[in-house]
């Protein structure tokens, strides 16, 4: 009895382990269902949907790039708060350093620029910048829509001494300081007088680095006349600073309604609007974008 005793008890056991093993493999069999029927029946489409949604949308069609020229006593950091609202909308920028050498040169360096760029382009420019345009644009088919901001929009033979010696109100000349450099002149707005005639708007320590920070023009740029203007033959938007020191508003205005531009003006805007105003200006600029595409 004693040596037959352990044996059955080890068969017992085994006997028993077997049937706890049968019983759990039936209940997880019988769990499988339950679970599959606890899962509704639209959660794997919800889950793509989820991930749809997480998933940025593509336009049906590639944004135009947008081309944004600086004009005199700025560089291309001036257009920073709406180079940031354009990409945030899915805009490719390219901020050109303009040279502000000459009018011919200038313009012959962005339409350089605008040989690179396969794809339509909104051609964008500030006060002297816009002079630059109207003639870097010419010859460009890519080239959509011109969009003037406080911007120079001269007509064949113009220069912007000349549009700024018919319209009174401008502080500009009064305000320059000339240096020299070999082979002409270079013109700075006195520091001390750069917040008042340039960005009135703008808060005073950021007018101060602007006025620090700021590249001169050649004197010779702002006399040398227009060639064709692409405005003849390109839609255009304009973008009046309404308290603007440097090109008088009613000359703005005047250049715009010339063109036969999509005109916006916001006033108290100083000439640089595009720093004080950056949702406007960008706004300015996709409503250029959106309807040519």
């Amino acid at each position: 009895m004693t040596g037959i005793e352990p044996v059955r008890f080890r068969e017992g056991g085994q006997r028993r382990r077997r049937l706890m093993l049968s019983a759990l493999a039936v209940g997880t069999l019988l769990a499988v269902p339950a679970l599959s029927a606890a899962t509704p029946a639209g959660s794997a489409s919800a889950a793509n949907a989820t991930t749809a949604s997480a998933t940025p949308s593509t336009p049906s069609t590639p944004r135009p790039t947008v081309v944004l020229v600086h004009g005199a006593f700025a560089d291309s950091s001036s257009w920073d708060g709406v180079i940031s609202r354009l990409e945030r909308q899915g805009y490719p920028v390219i901020g050109v350093a303009n040279p502000l050498r000459g009018l011919a040169d200038d313009s012959a360096y962005v339409s350089s620029v605008l040989d690179t760029i396969p794809g339509p382009v909104i051609l964008v420019g500030h006060s002297y910048g816009g002079a630059v345009i109207t003639d870097a644009a010419v010859g460009h088919p890519n080239v959509k829509a011109l969009v003037y901001i406080a911007a120079f929009a001269p007509d064949q033979g113009e220069s912007g001494l000349a549009i700024l010696g018919e319209y009174p109100g401008s502080q500009l000349s009064p305000a320059l300081t000339v240096r020299p450099f070999p082979g002409g002149q270079d013109a700075y707005v006195n520091p001390a007088d750069f917040r008042q005639v340039f960005a009135a708007d703008v808060p005073a320590g950021k007018a101060r680095l602007m006025a620090a920070g700021q590249r001169p023009v050649s004197l010779a740029a702002f006399a040398e006349p227009s060639s064709t203007p692409a405005w003849k033959t390109i839609p255009s938007w304009f973008l009046v600073a309404g308290a603007d020191r440097a090109i008088p508003p009613a000359a703005e205005q005047a250049m715009a309604l010339r063109a036969g531009s999509h005109t916006k003006v916001i006033r108290g805007a100083s000439h640089a609007v595009l720093v004080s105003h950056p949702d406007a200006t960008a706004h300015v600029i996709e409503s250029a974008a959106r309807s040519t595409s």
